[in-house]
């Protein structure tokens, strides 16, 4: 059976913009709590109430009322002007904070949260101590909020609404603490909570006792779906914020920590629990995420990256080592969570009949790149990575090593090997020497070198692409023969010559393009 949680506060608004002006250095007092204070915004040009405080509220004020009609009814309201993205953003930072309580957490609307606590209110000690934790943390901060915990979203959100703050509905017993509350609780549209107020319907409790038939019939198959879901009878989705993922661990302290040590150590423990996780499925991550959870509300995530998909928690405890050492604890860490991203299969590796690994060939190179780009940054180390042109200039590009997500568009072509180096310009050859106009070259001279060739491959022409007329930054024909050649001290070669024979207006020339090995 599942446990919803649900959180709501009428004043979120209003807690927001006092927050925000403070900090500000705004004067605060100037709307005080016993002083009738509105926020205003416009809708269709027209100006009307967001936010009504306690005192507003008391001398007839509604949210959605005109604004000249509040001035009207209560001449002494303090105004100011709603500020909806920055609440927005407010209540997702409050969704990223509550992932303290439960991995799954969802906004509700503009004021309020669904948080799921199935399995988890046992690491409080009980659902009651789990929120009350949650509403000292919320207290704390200047956050007024009503809390209910029911076995459906829809049941915890009437109580918390319309019901008693602080009431934890026994498991299937959401019926009876739903009975007293008004039709609103459901969740129904305006138009049908007026209209069943018309007819005489005060409590939920009267719904439940019509016939379903007759129900749907006089109030629409909505009002029965919000009856239903309430009653758990119909199932209902939440989008939660963070979607619920195998791959995350969690590790929380009777003390808060912030020794850079203690938070090293942590760090690589929360990484062994996900990583052993991960082994368990046959599966690697080629991101990792650690966020350390401050008792002051704040979540402080770091991210290293892998080159290709793991799961050895040593390696990746040894990438987050020098991005702990920034983290500022502040007054302290009690949380701390680590996640996998990008996780796909990796199979394990075949000892050999000594029952020793034999380590692959890129085991020494892919730590190192792994540590260099996490130090370095993304973007500063990059690979050679293949684009389909038949041009060697375009037929490469940079790419970052640990560039997220990446997809290969082309290949390697295996029957047309190209150059480890591969110049930025072809550089031009002199006293190049060949028997016939279509022999590879039997020497030539590059950068005042003379080289006898030993050995060659070829030729291997490459023309222009046909859509468009410019092949890079070099001034030379647009038909090439290229050559693989080796010289007599084993130095290896890509050169080419562009041009044909017989042309007068593009007479050959050779150029060296590239080196091997």
């Amino acid at each position: 059976m599942s446990r919803i949680l649900c959180a709501w506060s009428p004043l979120w608004a209003i807690a927001n913009w006092r927050r925000r002006h403070h900090e500000s250095g705004a004067p605060p007092e100037q709307a005080g709590p016993e002083a009738p204070f509105a926020l205003i915004e416009t809708v269709a040009a027209v100006r009307r109430l967001y936010a009504v405080n306690g005192a507003a509220a008391a001398q007839g004020l509604s949210v959605g009322q005109k604004a000249t009609d509040a001035k009207a009814l209560v001449p002494h309201l303090i105004t100011a002007e709603a500020e909806a993205e920055a609440d927005a953003r407010a209540l997702s930072e409050l969704v990223d904070w509550c992932v303290r309580f439960s991995p799954a957490v969802a906004a509700d609307g503009s004021d309020g949260l669904f948080l799921d606590i199935t399995g988890v209110s046992h690491l409080w000690g009980g659902e009651a101590e789990l929120m009350a934790d949650l509403r000292a943390r919320l207290k704390a901060n200047g956050l007024p909020f009503r809390l209910a915990i029911a076995d459906t979203p829809g049941a915890a959100w009437a109580i918390a609404h319309f019901g008693k703050d602080g009431t934890i509905a026994p498991s299937g017993g959401q019926a009876t603490l739903l009975a007293p509350l008004p039709p609103a609780s459901l969740r129904l549209e305006p138009e049908a909570v007026a209209q069943l107020q018309r007819l005489g319907f005060k409590r939920v409790g009267q719904l439940m006792e019509i016939p379903r038939a007759p129900l749907g019939r006089r109030f629409g198959a909505h009002t029965l779906m919000r009856l239903d879901q309430a009653m758990g009878r119909w199932g209902e989705a939440l989008l939660f914020r963070r979607p619920p993922t195998p791959w995350v661990s969690r590790l929380a302290f009777f003390e808060p920590i912030s020794a850079p040590e203690d938070m090293a150590r942590v760090a690589a423990d929360v990484c062994t629990r996900l990583c052993a996780k991960l082994e368990t499925h046959g599966q690697g991550a080629r991101r990792f995420e650690v966020g350390f959870c401050r008792v002051d509300g704040k979540m402080l995530p770091i991210e290293v990256g892998l080159a290709v998909p793991g799961r050895d928690a040593a390696r990746v405890a040894k990438l987050f080592a020098p991005k702990v050492e920034a983290v500022d604890p502040g007054f302290g860490v009690d949380a701390v969570l680590a996640w996998a991203h990008e996780v796909e299969p990796v199979s394990g590796r075949q000892g050999n009949a000594l029952g020793s690994l034999a380590p692959a060939p890129e085991d020494g190179l892919i730590p190192l790149v792994d540590r260099l780009a996490n130090r370095l940054g993304h973007d500063r180390v990059w690979r050679a990575a293949p684009v389909e042109s038949h041009v060697p200039e375009q037929a490469v590009r940079r790419a970052p090593v640990l560039e997220k997500g990446r997809r290969e568009a082309a290949a390697w072509d295996p029957e047309s090997p190209r150059p480890l180096r591969l110049f930025r310009r072809p550089e031009p050859l002199d006293q190049v020497f060949a028997v016939t106009p279509d022999e590879p070259p039997r020497q030539f001279r590059w950068r005042g070198r003379m080289h006898q060739v030993r050995r060659a491959e070829g030729p291997e022409r490459i023309g222009e692409e046909w859509w468009t007329r410019d092949i890079g930054d070099v001034s030379i024909a647009h038909v090439r023969d290229y050559y693989r050649v080796e010289d007599q001290e084993g130095g290896r070669f890509w050169l080419f010559r562009a041009g044909l024979y017989g042309d007068p207006d593009a007479p050959p020339k050779w150029w060296l393009h590239g080196l091997f090995g």
